[in-house]
């Protein structure tokens, strides 16, 4: 009787084997690993590509704006795929981290040869997107940015100072395209400044870093245990002092107000470039600016400060 009380209780029919589609959903749950791998908040950055055509004045032409989605387009492929494979091979690394160990990658989301596997195809096929679609100077440059950060995800991000010139150069090349895929001069304040501004911001985000791993820094990014805090902290500050100067430089060089303008918006721009700088710098010396895309998305002073400064750009651009 209890034998068959027992058998009874698990046949099919009690226990039945789960059912329904479960490749659709371990898809599903891939390809949404592979979306966030790709950092779809960092994507923030890649509009730097309007910045050259919105200081000429040749942002709002038909040509210009396919142009430049089509090169935001393939720079966001590029950087994908180096997300994917740096992810990769970070993967041991990341789960000792208080956050990264949430990546897709890390946390098993993602397969590691899957994420080497879509980092690389994505790697060769924008190159040729951009030979095909583009001007070869454009193709030159993505396929110069994919194998210096390729390099940096082998090899140079464990070589001091080193590392912070090549982030800082992947964002001046970002800057760079837009203007070379229309054809446009770039300017030395253009590049001085963005440089500049750039290095201020990953200075900052390392020095955040440094500071809230507190000596556990080895475990996720070798290179922080190397530098102290004291000097990422001169590093942010003279890249901010730099960057300002030329931005103020740029903005005082014609010298005067045009006739057609009804203020000297060029000039009067670099109050809200200053005080955008100031406000960044809060989040940088409190340690906090370890992820650039939500300091910048998230407070709101410094968004409605970018708004500003944006309008005064905009309207010393179009002299008005």
């Amino acid at each position: 009787m209890t034998e068959a009380v027992l058998h009874k209780q698990r046949t099919p029919a009690q226990h039945p084997e789960p059912t329904g589609p479960r490749p659709a959903i371990r898809t599903r749950t891939l390809l949404g690993g592979l979306l966030r791998t790709a950092r779809p908040k960092q994507w923030v950055k890649n509009t730097l590509v309007i910045a050259a055509p919105a200081a000429a004045g040749r942002l709002f032409s038909l040509h210009a704006l396919t142009q430049l989605a089509l090169v935001f387009a393939l720079f966001t492929a590029c950087a994908a795929a180096v997300y994917l494979i740096n992810d990769a091979r970070d993967a041991d690394a990341d789960r000792a981290h208080p956050t990264k160990r949430r990546r897709p990658v890390a946390a098993g989301q993602v397969p590691v040869p899957v994420a080497y596997a879509v980092g690389g195809a994505l790697g060769v096929l924008a190159p040729v997107a951009a030979a095909w679609l583009t001007t070869p100077v454009v193709a030159g440059l993505l396929t110069a940015y994919l194998g210096m950060q390729l390099a940096y995800c082998v090899s140079l991000k464990h070589v001091l100072v080193i590392d912070l010139v090549v982030v800082t150069t992947g964002f001046l090349m970002r800057a760079m395209i837009g203007g070379l895929a229309l054809g446009i001069p770039l300017s030395r304040w253009f590049l001085i400044t963005t440089g500049f501004g750039a290095l201020f911001m990953v200075a900052a985000k390392r020095y955040s870093e440094a500071v809230q791993m507190d000596g556990k820094a080895g475990a996720t990014r070798a290179l922080l245990t190397e530098y102290t805090t004291g000097y990422l902290r001169f590093v942010w500050q003279l890249a901010a002092g730099v960057a300002v100067l030329g931005y103020c430089l740029w903005a005082l060089e014609e010298g005067g107000v045009p006739h057609t303008s009804v203020l000297p918006w060029r000039q009067l721009s670099m109050v809200a470039f200053i005080l955008a700088v100031l406000r960044y710098a809060v989040f940088a010396d409190r340690g906090t600016a370890g992820e650039p895309e939500e300091v910048v998305l998230g407070d709101r002073a410094l968004a409605l400060i970018g708004l500003a400064w944006l309008a005064m750009y905009g309207l010393a651009v179009a002299n008005w």
